[in-house]
């Protein structure tokens, strides 16, 4: 459902993201880490035709990226971390306006709308301005805004940022139930241990390059470590984590 072969994007003499190369099926929850500024917003902006790519291919959903980016973008939903949401629009006019721009059919059209916010809870401030919403409820808003057209692929940059733990735990839900029929989710997130629990396999880019991927156990046996947190720390803490970690070691008074 994505696949990418030497993706690279450079500003200047800046690369930042390096030859990457990634095959991700459809119905797989996959999650993407790395430390600030190390390509991941990057890699989703190139991958959702919001960024041309320096060098290098990608398919998304079927198509080429290049060649066929509105059939691309009409396949895929992205969240963006700090969703643009239209504050003078009540929740439900927002998710019409949605609903027209990806040409979803008028039939049936009402009670999407109506199920999508009962799912986040958002049935009674449906009638209410955005602008009105908690930072929770925007993040909540903006899923339902990326799901009304049942999209093939989604990308999702840090999702459950700012959702408390029953939110957060209802997405978690959602997103198991949409990869089990078949939709593929490409998840970027610094919550470790949400990637640990609901992804099926996980990349780490570090410094523009990918530098491992696989399941947890697989990321095992090419890192130490018994948690992704250790797994993570291993492959992208570089110098200065193992200061930190020799100093935590040393006796001390």
């Amino acid at each position: 459902m994505i696949q990418t072969n030497g993706l690279t994007k450079q500003y200047g003499s800046l690369t930042a993201v390096q030859g990457l190369n990634l095959t991700i099926p459809a119905g797989e929850l996959f999650g993407f880490l790395g430390p600030n500024g190390a390509g991941k917003t990057t890699t989703i902006r190139m991958l959702t035709g919001l960024l041309k790519p320096t060098s290098g291919t990608a398919q998304v959903a079927g198509f080429d990226l290049a060649s066929e980016p509105l059939k691309v973008k009409a396949s895929i939903g992205y969240l963006a971390e700090n969703p643009f949401l239209y504050d003078k629009l009540t929740g439900a006019e927002f998710l019409r306006v949605i609903a027209d721009l990806y040409r979803v059919p008028e039939a049936g059209r009402a009670q999407r709308i109506a199920r999508l916010l009962d799912l986040f809870e958002l049935g009674n401030k449906a009638n209410e301005l955005i602008g009105s919403y908690s930072h929770g409820m925007k993040q909540k808003i903006g899923l339902c805004s990326v799901l009304i057209h049942n999209p093939r692929v989604l990308f999702l940059d840090e999702p459950t940022t700012g959702l408390d733990p029953r939110s957060a735990r209802v997405v978690k839900d959602v997103l198991r139930s949409l990869v089990e029929r078949g939709t593929t989710v490409f998840m970027s997130s610094h919550i470790l241990e949400i990637v640990e629990n609901m992804c099926d396999r996980v990349g780490i880019i570090n410094g523009g390059k990918l530098v491992a991927v696989g399941t947890i156990e697989e990321l095992r046996q090419q890192a130490p470590g018994s948690s992704l947190e250790d797994i993570f720390l291993a492959l992208t803490g570089g110098a200065e984590y193992r200061e930190v970690a020799e100093y935590l070691r040393e006796d001390r008074p």
